[in-house]
């Protein structure tokens, strides 16, 4: 005898009761639920989230098996967890062809990690399934060629476009494929607005749900020519707990302010150090200055990472830490930072829609 109570309308009501935190809004009226099927005693359905980062993937994946679980004649629940990343365009200017998200990683001042935490977002958003790509910007210290373990000249395409090189899945960009190691980049700005426009719109990118940009730091050339050229998603700030530092990243942020780039958040690196003899935390440059700044902006607080000496002989070895050691804490803090930056442009996206112009939603509480 037929289950009466058992069918598609069953299954979506309950699932309609199942929030995304991020987007506010059910996954049925997001229309997250695709291929629902009922065989029997069986439920299966696909959740096409909004990024393959998304940071509350298993959360949601438990609630809807919980859910679907407690209708009566339910017996097996088969989900399959998908995404299909957005494009976040806030400002409705020019985007390259194929790449969804251009997301800028800046610093107010140099030797905050800036590089580091650029290169392992990216290969955090890669290890999570998306497509990426990370454009070296920083001209005068081009890091990426070193740390990505990558070496060579890249190739002409036959439709006259630069083939990037490849690390780890990731594709790189960047004038440490151009230039002799020990020799320095003497450019005005006219050569550092030309370099960077062919290593956005000359480059054949291909398919990216993430291009991921490393800004010189500062608030200079680089960063204008970049704003001029395409239309950046949004920019992650990053910094560490000295005043200092703090200081130059309130002008860091004020900066995307002033060129219309959505703010993203404040990244607070080398926040704290582990002694691996003992396990207590010892707070170096002092503590909470990130999130303090970040909480006066009214920016989110993307997270802490802590000094770790193997992120720093990852960088140098070409294994990044997020691929070398994913369960150390710098890791695992670079990839919640990662599934943050994609929540937030998630947002944007499903605010925005194709309407240019969006006022950033008010910052998320990231328990960290």
């Amino acid at each position: 005898m037929p289950n009466e109570i058992l069918n598609e309308e069953a299954v979506l009501e309950v699932l309609g009761t199942v929030q995304d935190p991020d987007l506010n809004r059910d996954i049925v009226t997001l229309g997250f639920i695709k291929d629902l099927a009922i065989e029997g005693a069986k439920v299966s359905f696909k959740v096409e989230l909004t990024t393959p980062a998304c940071p509350v993937k298993e959360q949601l994946k438990a609630e809807c098996f919980t859910k679907v679980s407690g209708i009566p004649g339910v017996e097996e629940v088969d989900i399959e967890m998908t995404a299909q990343t957005r494009q976040a365009n806030p400002g409705g200017g020019p985007t390259l062809p194929g790449v969804k998200n251009i997301i800028a990683v800046a610093s107010g001042k140099g030797g905050v990690g800036k590089s580091t935490t650029a290169i392992n977002i990216a290969l955090a958003l890669k290890i999570s399934g998306a497509e990426v790509g990370l454009v070296d910007a920083d001209v005068y210290g081009p890091s990426m060629a070193m740390m990505f373990g990558v070496s060579g000249q890249p190739e002409m395409s036959p439709n006259n476009k630069i083939i990037p090189l490849e690390g780890h899945g990731v594709k790189v960009m960047s004038m440490g494929f151009l230039s002799d190691s020990d020799r320095p980049v003497i450019w005005r700005g006219p050569m550092v607005h030309q370099l960077i426009r062919q290593f956005t719109a000359d480059v054949e990118w291909g398919e990216l749900d993430y291009l991921v940009v490393d800004l010189p730091p500062g608030t200079g050339d680089a960063q204008l020519s970049m704003s001029q050229v395409v239309s950046m998603s949004g920019a992650v700030i990053v910094t560490t707990p000295q005043d200092v530092s703090l200081i130059d990243a309130r002008k860091g942020l004020r900066m995307f302010e002033q060129l219309k780039v959505p703010v993203l958040g404040i990244v607070e690196n080398m926040s704290y150090f582990i002694c691996p003899n003992c396990d207590e935390r010892h707070e170096i440059f002092s503590h909470g200055g990130g999130r303090k700044t970040a909480e006066e902006l009214g920016v989110d607080y993307l997270g802490e990472v802590p000094i770790d000496p193997a992120v720093v002989k990852g960088g140098d070895e070409g294994q990044p830490i997020v691929v070398a050691d994913p369960q150390s804490p710098a890791a695992v803090a670079y990839s919640e930072v990662a599934g943050r930056v994609a929540a937030r442009l998630s947002i944007l996206a499903e605010q925005a829609g194709d309407r240019p112009g969006l006022v950033m939603p008010e910052p998320i509480d990231w328990k960290t």
